[in-house]
């Protein structure tokens, strides 16, 4: 009987085949002997060497790296990020693919969740196939969006600033991140040491020039002294609680989007790419067609994004309920929606909340889940509400497939579904789809 070290394949190499991309940023490739390798920084079509980076002789499948490249792909650039490739960098998954070609993988992955786990076609889910780019992303081969406005950088044990490795702990220090927004290179995190820190996140405000640091200390570990290259607030990660308290400067940042401000606290949720809220709320509105006193709910609503943008669309005799589990996003929403008398924020989980709502039927629905998704539950409750339309906010497709077909089961089915590229470079797209009842048009 072999030991675990015996039976690893860590570091064997196989020359082979590309076949198609699959969730998560990888391609599915085959060794002669039939073993399926998930294989990074490939291209389909391609023949190339593989190294096996995770994977025993029993595992079902096995993780690698393209280490050599026999047969380049048409879609294939010199990865313009030096930090890219085998063993560095995590954060990119798609740095040698044109940018084109990114976006049709990302259709091609979105279209095969859909029918493995929906039983849906493209038509059937009213979607033309394309990932649409953010206006100003769509760039020739070899340059590259700088639109991450969020940024958290992993702190190796010498305090200089990096990003993860793949699948790792490990710690690539940078000297810049090309995909971050103007915002965030221009605190100048990398230039900096940061000892006795286990990660400093850095925040660029789109709708105001709010900059904001979030350090996470080491066990024990004591706060620098922050002196970055543009005013910024500084928030800390506690330690015995995992709390973000205030150290000095403003707790929170104003964000802007479809015309009102918002304020997220604390490092809360806000979409990472500048444009997404703006594209994102239109792509909702457009989908559900809000009328003058119309009732809807906003579910995982966040600081009140969506929420702000029905009540602004429903009237005075409209009304809105969000739902959100997180305390601090729940005092944002309701400070951010203050000035619109009806709408409430309720703080807890959906699937415990909503039933308590006693609420049997209303107009609208959006729903914004965690990547896990709404789940058969929450889904099931939902659709016995009678909503004329419900907009699903999706930043995983296999989530979305999952409650599509749970929908499905409950007499909805898609009517629109739109998806965007609003994380170039990296394998994540966020998609709206749009869902009506079964058995009638609208």
């Amino acid at each position: 009987m072999q030991n675990a070290s015996e039976s690893s394949l860590v570091g064997e190499e196989y020359e082979v085949e590309v076949g198609p991309v699959a969730h998560g940023g990888h391609c599915i490739a085959r060794t002669e002997e039939g073993r399926v390798l998930f294989v990074r920084h490939t291209l389909p079509g391609e023949k190339i060497v593989a190294r096996i980076t995770e994977g025993e002789e029993d595992s079902r499948f096995l993780r690698a790296d393209a280490v050599r490249i026999i047969e380049a792909s048409k879609d294939r650039v010199e990865a313009p990020c030096p930090y890219s490739g085998p063993g560095n960098c995590g954060g990119c998954d798609w740095q040698h693919a044109k940018p084109g070609a990114q976006r049709r993988f990302k259709g091609e992955v979105i279209a095969e969740q859909l029918q493995r786990l929906a039983g849906l076609t493209p038509e059937e889910a009213g979607w033309d196939g394309t990932v649409m780019p953010a206006p100003g992303d769509k760039l020739p081969p070899g340059e590259v969006p700088a639109w991450r406005t969020r940024v958290q950088y992993a702190i190796d044990t010498e305090g200089r600033a990096g990003l993860r490795k793949h699948r790792s702990h490990d710690v690539q220090p940078i000297d810049h991140c090309m995909i971050a927004a103007p915002g965030v290179t221009e605190l100048g995190i990398e230039k900096q040491d940061w000892p006795q820190m286990a990660t400093v996140e850095a925040i660029a405000a789109t709708g105001s020039n709010d900059r904001q640091v979030i350090l996470t200390p080491r066990a024990g570990g004591r706060l620098p002294l922050v002196e970055l290259d543009k005013p910024v607030s500084v928030l800390r990660v506690e330690e015995n609680d995992g709390g973000v308290h205030r150290v000095h400067g403003r707790a929170f940042v104003r964000e802007r989007a479809d015309d009102r401000t918002y304020r997220v606290g604390m490092g809360g949720f806000w979409q990472v790419h500048p444009q997404a809220a703006d594209i994102l709320v239109k792509a909702v509105m457009q989908g559900l067609l809000p009328r003058k006193g119309d009732m809807a709910l906003d579910l995982y609503c966040g600081v009140g994004l969506f929420a702000g943008a029905i009540a602004d669309r429903v009237g005075e005799k409209g009304a809105v309920l969000g739902i959100e589990s997180t305390k601090r996003a729940v005092e944002d929403a309701r400070h951010n929606l203050q000035d619109f008398e009806r709408v409430r924020i309720e703080h807890g989980k959906v699937d415990q909340v909503l039933p308590r709502t006693k609420i049997t039927e209303v107009d609208l629905i959006v729903l914004d889940p965690p990547r896990a998704g709404a789940g058969k539950q929450t889904v099931n409750h939902l659709a016995g509400l009678g909503a004329r339309r419900i907009a699903y906010v999706a930043c995983d497709p296999a989530a979305l497939a999952r409650d599509l077909a749970y929908f499905g089961e409950a007499g909805y089915k898609p009517r629109t579904l739109r998806a965007f590229d609003l994380f170039p470079m990296t394998h994540h797209v966020e998609c709206v789809a749009i869902l009506e009842p079964a058995e009638k048009g609208v």
